[in-house]
């Protein structure tokens, strides 16, 4: 990637996380194909999608659990682990970009409030004391899921439940979650996207807990957002644009666990080298090497992962087809 002006950092983003978006919906519908195959007892015309793995960030939890403790790597459902670990190196290495940069729920969650700001004329803010402990609820539920698979469930456990013939079609139970929506879903989505259109990224900022684990992990990234205090003109465009709402014009460097290295703020900078991504101490991260490192460790690590056959599942289509007549009897263990 050659250098790049600042205000092209945006237009590659969303370049970036559409296509990442448009993969999913993709291999969504792939699967979705694949599922109606196996269900009228046919041979599917297409493979099943690893990607669609993705989705599943709590049994990717106990899988990472599993193979630090252990040793063993899960081929049941082996793209969670590895989107999954490919997120946290992200988060530690280079802020919380998976969100701003890959997450397809986060390229949903930026488009819904745009529409938002287009149809209202503006997007709403939730007045601090609100805002807070709103945004608690996320590591909330991050704290839960930490306690219960990291501290309450053993590897014994784990490796059961890895073994279960729930974990080998959780996948298609998810799809069946969204292609077979109760009337309880369909108002929580819907209340979940009238919220989106009036508030900047409200299911990432307030509810989501992958993101709160991974905005605790990227504190201690070497890369920040620094602002450099003798060449700033304080016209604010930084804050105005920041999509989670911090107060870049007023800090040196960000340390926020909701920053998601997603440089609209560079993008809007009028002055050079005022704003941007940098390791304390050392020179700034030009936006091209920045977007490069992104990309090139995330799809790089499901490149390795594709080349030593940890990307697609062991569970084998006679396996799929025997528990398919169970799919909706199959409970957690």
């Amino acid at each position: 990637m050659g250098k790049i002006n600042r205000s092209d950092i945006r237009k590659i983003r969303y370049a970036i996380q559409w296509a990442v978006f448009l993969i999913v919906i993709y291999s969504g519908y792939k699967f979705y194909l694949f599922t109606q195959a196996l269900e009228q007892g046919l041979m599917p015309a297409v493979s099943r999608p690893p990607s669609v793995e993705g989705f599943m960030p709590i049994g990717a939890l106990m899988s990472l659990k599993l193979w630090i403790a252990e040793g063993i790597f899960d081929l049941i459902h082996p793209a969670a682990l590895v989107i999954f670990i490919g997120a946290i190196l992200l988060a530690i290495l280079l802020k919380k970009s998976f969100c701003s940069w890959i997450c397809p729920v986060g390229a949903l969650s930026d488009a819904v409030w745009k529409i938002g700001k287009r149809i209202f004329g503006k997007n709403f803010a939730i007045i601090k004391y609100i805002d807070y402990p709103l945004r608690s609820l996320k590591y909330i539920l991050m704290a839960f899921f930490l306690y219960v698979i990291i501290i309450k469930m053993t590897p014994v456990q784990i490796a059961e439940f890895l073994n279960t013939p729930y974990w080998k079609v959780s996948d298609i139970k998810l799809l069946k979650f969204f292609t077979e929506m109760s009337l309880t879903t369909k108002i929580t989505l819907g209340v979940l996207f009238g919220l989106s259109l009036l508030y900047k990224n409200f299911w990432c900022r307030y509810l989501c807990p992958y993101g709160g684990l991974l905005g605790l992990l990227s504190s201690i990234s070497p890369v920040k957002i620094r602002r450099d205090k003798t060449k700033c003109i304080q016209c604010g465009l930084c804050t105005k644009n920041c999509p989670s709402l911090l107060p870049v014009d007023k800090k040196e460097f960000i340390h926020s666990p909701e920053c998601t290295g997603c440089l609209t703020c560079v993008s809007h900078c009028p002055v050079r080298d005022a704003l941007d991504a940098a390791i304390p101490n050392r020179k700034a991260l030009r936006p091209e090497i920045f977007i490069s490192a992104v990309v090139v460790l995330f799809f790089g690590l499901i490149l390795i992962a594709k080349v030593t056959g940890k990307w697609h599942s062991s569970v084998s289509l006679d396996e799929l087809r025997d528990l398919m007549p169970f799919i909706h009897t199959l409970a957690h263990p």
